[in-house]
């Protein structure tokens, strides 16, 4: 492709400038949707429509969109050949909308890998009410992007972490002796597949993650994250038990928490009203994991917007734990992790790609206290 745009993509110099925005969709019937709802509020304006990635790749080039709304299952080249090519050649904000399940749950985590900032799930219904729900998370996620940092990635998939022999947890992993609490928000699929992949079984450690991301694509996540790492991955279920070597990915719509169990200690999953706006939450998990593992827990914030975690995380690190913050260099967006440092609960503030490293050698120094 011609020229390159700069790797890093800001929001425009004032608020007032209608974002441009790309709407990549094979359905005449959803580029409309999008187009209309997209051009609602007066914030951003469609430059142009593309039904297929290789149509996609032709009008960034003509028009250069500030953002692009990228469906995943079209002809020609679909939506990740299209990310592809855009984050390696001329990166900018990418939303994904897509389907709840089927393919479209599986592909919407690989297309956040390779950084898409956001998915948006397109409802199953049809009607004034759902567009209305539709419209709201569209525009919600849209504003989002427009603040994001959006590094220049490889065209690559990222290779899976490697396997070593004999180290994948299995169901009758013992009881976790430490847990380590993630928070994650926009961005943070890509930043997950930096660091759950890269730790070690063996540790006695249970992993519990709270991703903000809409119902159903969660499973798909852990599913994700599985397929890479030495832990076993799942998206969580009520009372199941914390054992050592297992992540648990909270579900969609449910906040999750660590609670006494039969024997020993379980995930507890619950509906209570939405904490920031958003459900599952961090803090309501990172509050849990601070009042049951105490000085052998860890917590870490990573990319988002809000606030979300920095109390549960100060919590943490008040009851002797360990607290880490995703940098703002690596950050898609630092809301999150800026919050949860300016709250005084991260002792480390790293780049993504040490945060692996320095979780492994923080369970090494809380094994030998």
């Amino acid at each position: 492709m011609a020229g390159s745009k700069s790797a890093r993509w800001r929001m425009a110099s004032s608020i007032s400038d209608p974002g441009r925005v790309l709407v990549v969709d094979d359905s005449p019937f959803f580029r409309r949707l999008l187009t209309d709802v997209v051009e609602g509020t007066g914030e951003f304006r469609v430059i142009a429509t593309a039904r297929d990635g290789k149509d996609a790749l032709k009008k960034i080039r003509a028009h250069a969109p500030d953002l692009v709304l990228m469906d995943l299952e079209m002809p020609e080249l679909d939506g990740l050949g299209a990310i592809g090519y855009i984050m390696a050649e001329s990166p900018r904000p990418i939303v994904v909308v897509s389907a709840h399940v089927g393919p479209g749950a599986t592909a919407a985590i690989r297309a956040l890998e390779l950084g898409a900032i956001d998915l948006v799930a397109k409802e199953d219904e049809r009607g004034a009410a759902a567009n209305a729900r539709f419209a709201e998370r569209l525009m919600n996620v849209l504003r989002t992007a427009r603040l994001a940092d959006v590094k220049r990635v490889t065209a690559e998939a990222k290779s899976l972490a490697p396997e070593a022999p004999g180290v994948r947890a299995s169901a009758r992993s013992g009881q976790a002796l430490y847990c380590v609490a993630i928070a994650a928000s926009t961005g943070g699929p890509r930043a997950l597949a930096e660091i759950v992949p890269q730790l070690p079984a063996g540790q006695e450690t249970a992993v519990v993650i709270v991703q903000h991301m809409p119902p159903k694509f969660t499973q798909s996540l852990a599913q994700r994250l599985a397929a890479q790492s030495r832990y076993r991955v799942v998206e969580a279920q009520d009372r199941m038990p914390l054992l050592a070597d297992t992540a648990y990915v909270a579900p969609g719509d449910y906040h999750m928490r660590v609670a006494p169990g039969t024997d020993g200690w379980c995930v507890t999953l619950d509906q209570e009203p939405p904490v920031w706006g958003v459900r599952p939450a961090a803090d309501p998990l990172f509050r849990s994991v601070a009042q049951t593992f105490g000085r052998r827990s860890i917590g870490i914030v990573l990319t988002g917007i809000g606030r979300d975690g920095a109390e549960g995380l100060k919590r943490i690190h008040d009851a002797g734990g360990i607290g880490m913050a995703q940098d703002r260099e690596s950050a898609t967006i630092y809301g999150m992790p800026g919050a949860a440092l300016h709250a005084g609960g991260a002792q480390h503030v790293l780049p993504v790609a040490q945060i692996a490293r320095r979780i492994v050698l923080e369970l090494d120094l809380l094994r030998h206290r």
